[in-house]
């Protein structure tokens, strides 16, 4: 789907700081670009705040930054990113998205040309989902403060009846399912901001979550325990906070682990471990083990999970601590990097 830029940008090709100055610049952009661009009746009130429908049943919010270098990259941008990283987030807590906000830190000399396609994105991944931009906020920054653009939103969701998913559920026993092949985001990334290239073009994974999950909970329900989308820190780091706040052990199976070969080659030319690699379209699933079988068929039957794994169980041993059994038959533990293995990916 296209959109036609509303705004005539070939008056300014670039942000200035008036954009932000709350004049008549900072009205023009609202009503000619983002007001148009991302349409809907809650916008169109142009109100400090959205007035909403009383929702039923219990909500989950979640509030997210994106300051991912650079901006645009193999398989979307910032703007994607925003949208699926907030709907995900709200699917990892059972809830069907609702509304978003979007706020928008915009450096002077930022192209408008490039922030009209960040918020083309913003709108196609929304009308994907149904879900509507209900309020938001601009700020300009000076030239060499901002690099470029930053992204905040928060979502709203109303969670499933039936469904409890957290991680003080997840116990022994329980089996841990990955929806797909992993890596695919920060190598995506790197390779544009350290200019590589490969036999095969690699792009990252994001994508929304939602409808995958929602088959998934449809399913399974209370037999559900927990689930958490494998983002900064990869799977390694997701798994390590769960075990943390459920006060269990996990052991994980290298060979069941599903990472794309061109992936692969590239964490090894880089010397990176692909289980801290961040992603933006994979989640963990922790599952009762008699339904894990059939869990991990309705994973398949979904485009976004047609390469799920069983990866991994829940022990009681060694609380807090995750383990892996490697391809050669030995152990390790797997713990949380002590940094960042690559900034800015998010």
């Amino acid at each position: 789907m296209k959109f036609v830029c509303p705004m005539p940008i070939e008056e300014y090709d670039a942000v200035t700081l008036g954009h932000g100055g709350g004049g008549k610049l900072t009205n023009r952009l609202i009503r000619e670009l983002l007001e148009p661009t991302l349409n809907n009746p809650f916008l169109a009130e142009l109100h400090d705040g959205a007035m909403l429908p009383r929702a039923q049943g219990r909500l989950a919010v979640t509030t997210d930054s994106y300051v991912v270098s650079p901006p645009f990259f193999p398989g979307g941008n910032i703007g994607d990113l925003a949208v699926h990283g907030t709907l995900n987030d709200l699917a990892m807590c059972g809830a069907r998205p609702l509304y978003l906000t979007l706020a928008m830190i915009l450096e002077e000399g930022f192209l408008l040309q490039d922030l009209w396609r960040i918020l083309a994105s913003i709108r196609q991944r929304l009308e994907e989902a149904n879900v509507p931009v209900v309020t938001g906020d601009t700020k300009v920054v000076e030239r060499g403060k901002g690099d470029g653009v930053f992204l905040n939103t928060t979502g709203v969701g109303q969670i499933l009846d039936g469904v409890d998913v957290r991680p003080a559920r997840i116990q022994p026993g329980d089996a841990i399912l990955l929806s797909g092949p992993i890596a695919e985001h920060g190598i995506a990334i790197l390779s544009i901001r350290e200019g590589l290239s490969f036999d095969t073009a690699l792009q990252s994974d994001t994508a929304n979550l939602w409808p995958v999950v929602e088959a998934l909970l449809d399913a399974g329900g209370l037999d559900i325990h927990a689930l958490r989308d494998a983002t900064r820190g990869g799977v390694a780091s997701a798994l390590n906070e769960l075990a943390q706040a459920s006060g269990t052990g996990m052991v994980i199976q290298e060979e069941a682990i599903p990472v794309r070969e061109e992936v692969r080659g590239a964490c090894e030319i880089l010397g990176l471990d692909p289980l801290f690699v961040a992603n933006e379209g994979r989640f963990l699933a922790f599952v009762a083990p008699e339904r894990a079988d059939e869990l991990l068929e309705v994973l398949h039957s979904h485009p976004l999970g047609g390469e799920a794994r069983i990866i991994g169980r829940v022990v009681s041993d060694h609380p807090g601590v995750v383990r892996m059994e490697t391809w050669l038959g030995g152990s390790r533990v797997v713990d949380m990097l002590s940094g960042e293995q690559l900034p800015r990916i998010c």
